[in-house]
């Protein structure tokens, strides 16, 4: 098994998330998103919301054989499959809220020379859509082209 080479370095990451689908869209009513830390949904915001902006503090690591790994309260999965939630949330006015999808925005899916461009300057940032083609929010894997990640 590999170990880390170095003690790591900060990574901010940015999340923009643009096209929400709405606050009723299918059979969902009050839907809202947020990004999970853990199992705490942060920064909330209301599905009809023009556009939508997370943060989320990670560490950077190189590990051997070339690669970089990312670590952080907001990164979830292990390495090699490291991802960030976008969780979904639905509000009817008769029950609870509740989860009741999510987005997994694959880390694994930012170019190399991206990754390498973010760890050096200490921010990563993902751009994406956050409304699928058939209108609901969007959920599963989401890796390029339906996120676009850039350094710096």
């Amino acid at each position: 098994m590999s170990r880390d080479r170095t003690a790591g370095t900060a990574l901010t990451i940015t999340i923009v998330g643009r096209k929400l689908p709405g606050r009723a869209c299918g059979p969902h009513r009050g839907v809202r998103v947020g990004l999970q830390v853990g199992e705490e949904h942060h920064g909330v915001i209301d599905g009809d919301a023009r556009g939508a902006t997370w943060v989320a503090e990670a560490t950077a690591f190189d590990v051997d054989g070339g690669g970089i790994d990312v670590r952080g309260a907001a990164v979830h999965g292990r390495r090699g499959e490291r991802f960030l939630y976008l969780a979904w949330l639905e509000t009817p006015s008769d029950r609870p809220e509740t989860r009741f999808r999510r987005a997994k925005l694959q880390l694994d899916g930012v170019p190399a020379e991206v990754l390498r461009r973010a760890r050096a300057s200490g921010r990563l940032r993902a751009t994406l859509s956050l409304t699928a083609p058939d209108g609901l929010p969007v959920c599963a894997s989401v890796r390029p082209p339906k996120i676009e990640w850039t350094a710096g």
